[in-house]
């Protein structure tokens, strides 16, 4: 629909409110218990940003602050709902989703990473992805397993 049919003030102002959804992963999505919490938290976040937005009186302003909103709240219904729940790892035999892997690098470094879905991974908060190449490599292995990855090799120390 053109613009001019609309009581947009103009193209900007419409392509403001047409924000495109949120893109989502192929894979599935695994999720710790931490981790359905936070997309829980995060789509009522949203939810509430999105009625906060409903209450300003100008029409213009009210998408524009209810764009984003909208957006990242179809995005967590939508992670909420195929959301797979991953109980704890039962044993730190192996390197499971859920475990935390300490590692040695060829360096000398020692890391330590929590592995998680994609939707709770900070890596500067030490949690990886499931499906990033470092946690699909340490995947299965268990403590003195020597791992290649990007070809550098990880050593891992502990699995807690």
């Amino acid at each position: 629909m053109s613009v001019a049919f609309t009581k947009e003030d103009s193209a900007e102002t419409a392509s403001e409110t047409l924000l495109p959804d949120r893109p989502i992963s192929a894979h599935p999505n695994l999720v710790t218990e931490a981790g359905l919490k936070a997309l829980e938290f995060q789509l009522q976040q949203a939810r509430e940003a999105y009625e906060t937005a409903q209450q300003i009186e100008d029409v213009n302003e009210r998408r524009r602050q209810a764009a984003t909103p909208l957006r990242d709240a179809r995005y967590f219904a939508a992670r909420v709902r195929t959301a797979q729940l991953v109980a704890k790892p039962t044993s730190v035999d192996k390197v499971a989703f859920g475990s935390t892997v300490t590692f040695r690098r060829e360096d000398g470094r020692v890391q330590k990473y929590h592995i998680v879905g994609e939707d709770e991974a900070d890596p500067k908060a030490g949690s990886i992805s499931f499906v990033s190449p470092v946690a699909i490599s340490l995947m299965g292995k268990a403590v003195g397993d020597v791992v290649g990855v990007s070809g550098h090799e990880l050593e891992i120390i502990a699995i807690s």
